[in-house]
């Protein structure tokens, strides 16, 4: 099985924490050049320097923030011509957004969070699709949500914003496929990240329960009977970006212990 990706580039969002940093290692392990994308360059820094680098690969980063999405795409832009580099693989990644019941949701966190996870990796798509189309290797991977397949109970928007973001891929995948550009969605289920501590948090003041009882009531319907860890879902993103996944494309991959089964 072919999972090396030395001379790849890949451009990782979300990358200073979490899933995003877990993804970044485990594709510069596999080989890859690293250009992290995140707001706050002094983690950025932080992250850059526990990247994997066995192969030689020189990492870099850009900081920018997901909110702005034509800012994003422009910086990345700029950061292609300057360095003169192209990308291979594209990780669209980055934090969801407030928890709350949709009847509440005011249209401005619809709009946000559409700027954020949709119109961002669009743009970021139209920049980097070209080259990937001349490399004649393009891997485009969503980080979304099992609420894809079970919308989850308190997050509104965010089970909105993850269903358009999910349909925006099967339509690029099938409109890339001849290229050799494959395009997937991974879903986590619950996994130990920063999220997960704001949502039982949340969960738990709303209901005045205790975080120990929110955690052990969402571990109850896990089939494993725990929380994914960051790598555990970073595996899959490797996975998918890898020569080994060439003919894998247009899916939505439930990264839960079981938890959505077979839906």
């Amino acid at each position: 099985m072919n999972l090396d990706l030395t001379n790849k580039h890949a451009l990782v969002g979300g990358a200073t924490g979490g899933i995003g940093k877990a993804s970044a290692i485990e594709l510069a392990r596999l080989g890859a050049r690293i250009t992290l994308l995140a707001r706050n360059e002094e983690k950025l820094k932080q992250c850059l320097d526990v990247l994997p680098k066995d192969k030689g690969q020189v990492h870099d980063f850009i900081a920018a923030d997901f909110s702005k999405a034509e800012t994003v795409a422009e910086k990345v832009h700029r950061h292609m011509q300057d360095k003169g580099i192209s990308y291979h693989i594209l990780l669209n990644n980055t934090g969801g957004p407030p928890g709350g019941p949709i009847t509440e949701a005011a249209a401005d966190e619809f709009r946000r969070a559409f700027e954020m996870h949709l119109i961002t990796a669009q743009l970021l798509g139209k920049e980097l699709i070209p080259r990937m189309r001349e490399a004649g290797y393009g891997r485009i991977i969503n980080v979304i949500s099992t609420s894809v397949k079970i919308p989850l109970h308190g997050l509104g928007v965010s089970n909105t914003i993850r269903g358009a973001v999910a349909n925006w891929s099967k339509t690029m995948a099938n409109e890339l496929a001849a290229d050799g550009i494959t395009v997937n969605n991974v879903l986590p289920g619950a996994t130990r990240t920063g999220r997960l501590e704001q949502i039982i948090a949340s969960k738990a003041k709303a209901t005045g329960r205790s975080a120990e009882e929110i955690s052990e009531s969402m571990i109850s319907i896990i089939p494993m009977k725990r929380f994914a860890s960051a790598e555990e879902i970073a595996n899959a993103v490797a996975f998918l970006a890898a020569p080994a996944a060439s003919y894998i494309t247009g899916i939505n991959l439930p990264v839960d212990g079981g938890r959505t089964g077979c839906l």
